[in-house]
């Protein structure tokens, strides 16, 4: 496996024990990059970083001034940044009437302006580096489709899709490509509190033309694309959730219906 052999990548958002930064901080590594994993936690950082022979940044996405260090990390490391992903994300489930301004500038924070400065960042260290990168964005198939009480997360999640576009516009005569994914719903750590409730997956298989729920693997497989050379796509948002957009998430009652039917089975 020696698609990403000599570049060097940064993972943003893979402090959390099993999440998707974590997975392709792996996948990365696996495939020959240099990885540098960013997050919050230090003890898992340290842990991952020593596990896949890379390096680890302590960061917060919504401080400006960690973003402006992070590209900088990259370079003082090995001298180039070819490759950067942000998998960070909050993923607040709440009735619209409900979602507090709070909780909005918090979701802001996290999910546009964090990531807005981070391509910043990654830009300008790819620029100064002088061989060009991919920046993946890992978005949400509900930045196209409805979810019931996720609208500060659609929000946000679809602004920064097109704020993906304008950096694949603006700095494709560097060498710089900008992509999104957008998986489904797939199970990790953030949405381990739904997809653990029993009848919640079946209401949302039959959304699937291809049968299935996605898992990270599948977003890897994507990102590792992506980042390689064979790569010659810039400004799309790839939609790698087994056709989910073609149809819709469940409704509400859906939902209801199956996790009902499911609880009252198990109560049998």
């Amino acid at each position: 496996m020696t698609k990403l052999r000599g570049k060097t990548a940064v993972v943003l958002g893979a402090a959390g024990l099993g999440n998707m930064g974590q997975t392709l901080a792996r996948r990365f590594a696996a495939e020959g990059a240099k990885v540098l994993v960013a997050g919050r936690h230090e003890a898992e950082l340290s842990s991952l970083a020593q596990e896949i022979g890379g390096a680890h940044a302590v960061c917060d996405i919504t401080s400006e001034a960690d973003m402006r260090s992070l590209g900088r990390a990259a370079l003082d490391w090995t001298g180039r940044l070819d490759v950067a992903v942000n998998a960070t994300g909050w993923g607040l489930l709440k009735p619209f009437l409900e979602t507090t301004r709070q909780e909005l500038e918090q979701m802001a924070a996290l999910q546009f302006i964090g990531p807005f400065l981070w391509m910043q960042s990654t830009a300008a260290a790819m620029i100064e580096a002088g061989h060009g990168g991919s920046i993946i964005q890992i978005s949400s198939a509900t930045a196209t489709i409805m979810l019931n009480d996720h609208a500060a997360y659609m929000g946000t999640k679809a602004g920064t899709d097109h704020v993906v576009r304008c950096v694949a516009n603006e700095f494709g005569a560097r060498g710089i490509r900008a992509n999104s994914i957008s998986p489904g719903l797939t199970e990790t750590p953030m949405t381990a509190g739904a997809t653990g409730t029993p009848g919640l997956m079946e209401a949302f298989t039959p959304c699937y033309p291809l049968g299935r729920i996605g898992t990270q693997e599948d977003i890897a497989d994507a990102a590792t694309w992506l980042a390689s050379d064979a790569c010659f796509m810039t400004g799309q948002n790839l939609q790698v959730n087994g056709g989910l957009t073609l149809r819709r998430n469940p409704t509400r009652a859906e939902i209801t219906d199956a996790v009902v039917a499911a609880t009252s089975l198990t109560a049998l």
